[in-house]
């Protein structure tokens, strides 16, 4: 997931959500994870959120793709050699010889590891796993999609929940389809590719829907959510890959992401999300550090740990950044001259050090080796020179849709003042100062700071300002300076805002507020606690940011009730 500079920092979900952002044996963390809380008690009582229009849309939409959905393929899934699927029209397939499957346990507090189940799955988890309930006791089972019913056999029993591995898909989705990705088994990146497209927009509207549900306690036909925005070709889109450099088969240089649970590297050159001239120029960069023998690794005697390659869709321009144990290590300056003469649409090369053994990517410092200190990127109207830390949104097509959102709920008129709180490195204030008399940004990092500064003039954005600090401590300030924020925006990392920063909202006292967030879990829990001091729920606009993911981004607007 691609993060804000470096790791103190707050990892950003957009990293998290990125392909490319895991490290050696881990999974994706969410926060909080479906598996830690779809489990729990069915929700408190549903309170009503306004108005029920749009839910009959909804829900009509929903008929319509699924009617238009056609089943394509055979059953395939992540464990897709383990997985038995039922003959159109015919019996079900036994294995020959074994003898009549145990019977089902009695009860949920019964179930232990191995046992087998036949579960119906009501929806998707956060990880993009499939949930349904074995004797009203939650089941996650990878590769099962909505509406099938499958048989699994459980391999972790929880005091809340179970955990199981399909072994065969008694009654298919017609959502589901051969995934495209020769790796899609192995590499962890994308979590839904055996889903059609249709099929993902309607799961990552239901996953936004039960957690309002869960956390918010708001009735799933009376939530205001819009239909979500997907994209035309949900493929090619990422802008940035951060690949692990490391041995592959046969000891060659591989890069890629490591196999969820082990050690295997798995090479993604030729990863189906990412943009095709980062796949392009990361095959040149492993052909010729393997041709060289650069080492990989490490600790002091290491060499390359990442590269990180981004790229400038409208120029075509890559920016390399290398990531090593120390500055120097073997053969550098010979790959750097060969990267210069074979790959010439790489514009800057970068060495960033890391000598630690944390899974955080880049080190604290970076020198230029060769080339544009920046990479140049636009993104609609607005210009942004990008350092090889700075963070930027991973998929420009989206990210418009997404800042537009934010523009629609700001409602600004050119007379109101606003505060963007985790700013970043500026990107949604200077969308907004257009429209705004004065727009205020607040962030932690002193070095997405400087580079909010730095795009705020190159803009010749003049009533955009930044600050370094903590937004529950600049806001109350100002209040007391008698600055009072018309519109508060508010974009925090997967954990959602800071309670000290809600109260802070909450005093303050808004007209509006606008809350984009990369984690619904998180979203409709802070919605809850502003909806219990003062504020209305108007509508939620979920954001498809990362296609073939669980991943799920949504724009939510929250306005006074006094106003």
């Amino acid at each position: 997931m691609d993060a804000k500079p470096n790791a103190k920092h707050r990892a950003k979900h957009r990293s998290e959500a990125s392909p490319t952002a895991k490290q050696p044996a881990q999974l994706n963390k969410q926060a909080p994870s479906s598996r830690n809380s779809a489990a729990s008690a069915r929700p408190a009582p549903a309170r009503s959120a306004g108005s029920k229009a749009g839910d009959k849309r909804a829900e009509a939409r929903q008929k319509d793709l699924r009617q238009s959905s056609v089943s394509q393929g055979q059953a395939v899934s992540r464990n897709a050699g383990d997985i038995k699927k039922r003959p159109p029209g015919g019996s079900k397939q036994t294995y020959s010889g074994r003898s009549a499957a145990p019977a089902a346990p009695a009860s949920a507090d019964e179930v232990k590891v191995g046992d087998k189940l036949v579960v119906t799955i009501k929806r998707l988890g956060i990880n993009g796993e499939g949930v349904g309930y074995y004797k009203r006791k939650a089941v996650f089972i990878n590769g099962a999609l909505p509406d099938e019913v499958v048989k699994a056999t459980v391999t972790a029993v929880e005091p809340k929940q179970l955990v199981a591995r399909l072994t065969e898909i008694e009654r298919q989705s017609p959502h589901r389809i051969a995934p495209p990705c020769p790796v899609y088994d192995t590499c962890g990146g994308c979590q839904l590719q055996h889903m059609a497209y249709e099929g993902q927009l309607l799961a990552k509207e239901e996953i936004v829907r039960e957690a309002f549900a869960r956390y918010a306690r708001i009735d799933r036909d009376a939530l205001p959510l819009r239909p979500v925005l997907g994209m035309e070709a949900p493929w090619s889109y990422r802008n940035k890959a951060q690949l692990q450099a490391g041995p592959g088969p046969g000891g060659r240089l591989a890069l890629g992401l490591y196999e969820p649970g082990s050690r295997r590297l798995v090479d993604i050159t030729g990863c189906a999300v990412q943009h095709p001239g980062i796949n392009a120029a990361a095959a040149k960069v492993r052909q010729l550090a393997d041709r060289l023998g650069v080492p990989v690794g490490t600790g002091s005697r290491g060499g390359l740990r990442t590269i990180v390659l981004r790229v400038a869709p409208h120029s075509g321009e890559l920016q390399l950044t290398l990531v090593a144990a120390a500055e120097q290590f073997a053969h550098r300056d010979e790959l750097v001259e060969l990267v210069r003469e074979q790959a010439p649409e790489i514009t800057s090369i970068s060495v960033n050090i890391n000598p630690g053994t944390s899974p955080l990517v880049f080190g604290e410092r970076t020198e230029l080796l060769w080339g544009k200190p920046a990479l140049g990127v636009s993104l609609g109207e607005l210009q942004f020179d990008l350092s090889p830390r700075a963070f930027f949104q991973l998929n420009p097509e989206q990210t418009v849709k997404l800042y537009n959102s934010v523009k629609e709920a700001s409602a600004l008129t050119g007379k109101e003042t606003v505060v963007d709180a985790y700013c970043g490195t500026g990107t949604i204030g200077l969308w907004l100062a257009p429209f705004a008399k004065e727009v205020r940004g607040i962030e932690v990092i002193e070095e997405a700071i400087e580079d909010a500064r730095r795009n705020a003039e190159l803009n010749g954005r003049e009533n955009a300002s930044f600050y370094v600090g903590k937004a529950e401590e600049l806001l109350p300030r100002w209040v007391k300076q008698g600055y009072r924020p018309d519109v508060i925006v508010v974009d925090p990392p997967r954990t959602g805002c800071d309670p000290a920063l809600l109260q802070a909202i909450v005093k303050t006292k808004p007209k509006r507020m606008v809350y984009v967030s990369c984690n619904p879990s998180t979203l409709s829990k802070d919605c809850s606690y502003l909806l219990e001091n003062g504020f209305e729920l108007k509508w939620v606009q979920p954001v498809d940011m990362f296609p073939q993911t669980s991943h799920v981004e949504c724009v939510s607007l929250l306005v006074r009730k006094d106003h």
